[in-house]
């Protein structure tokens, strides 16, 4: 069997013009190929329906990502909070202050957790903080924080809107 006599091979010929055309399939080529394609599963029904699957699916995505950029932009119990060590003291071989300073949006209430550190940066002392609400945006503050040995440092970790 030659290129020329399989179905679904197009059979090129010259115009008198010497253009190349190609003729169209035949009718036997037509109905091999659309069984084929039955047989498989690819039939014009299933791509459109596959392709309207994907718009779906990726609508989905968009919608849940829109609604997921505007709750987090929008969400209005989540307040900045800005904290900053000032120093600490080391009061004795058990008792370290540590004093810091908070910056948070005036009516808002914060808690902060403080640690105390020996020398081999092991945390041996922990306290976590009420900040009240206040008029001023910003508040410093020193606590003192017990430990279970001589600590070298007294460090704010971190503060969280309460």
């Amino acid at each position: 069997m030659t290129d020329a006599d399989q179905p679904g091979r197009n059979h090129n010929t010259a115009t008198p013009t010497g253009e190349q055309t190609a003729d169209a399939p035949s009718r036997a080529e037509l109905d091999a190929r659309t069984e084929i394609e039955a047989r498989y599963g690819r039939t014009p029904a299933r791509a459109a329906r596959t392709r309207l699957v994907a718009w779906i699916v990726g609508l989905g995505f968009v919608a849940v990502f829109a609604a997921w950029v505007v709750w987090v932009a929008f969400d209005g119990t989540s307040a900045t909070i800005d904290a900053r060590d000032i120093g600490h003291s080391i009061i004795d071989d058990s008792t370290v202050t540590v004093s810091f300073e908070v910056s948070m949006a005036a009516g808002t209430r914060a808690e902060c957790a403080l640690q105390v550190q020996n020398e081999q940066h092991a945390i041996v002392g922990w306290k976590i903080v009420d900040i009240p609400a206040s008029e001023k945006y910003t508040q410093s503050m020193t606590e003192t924080v017990r430990s279970t040995e001589l600590g070298v440092t007294g460090l704010l970790y971190r503060c969280w809107p309460a």
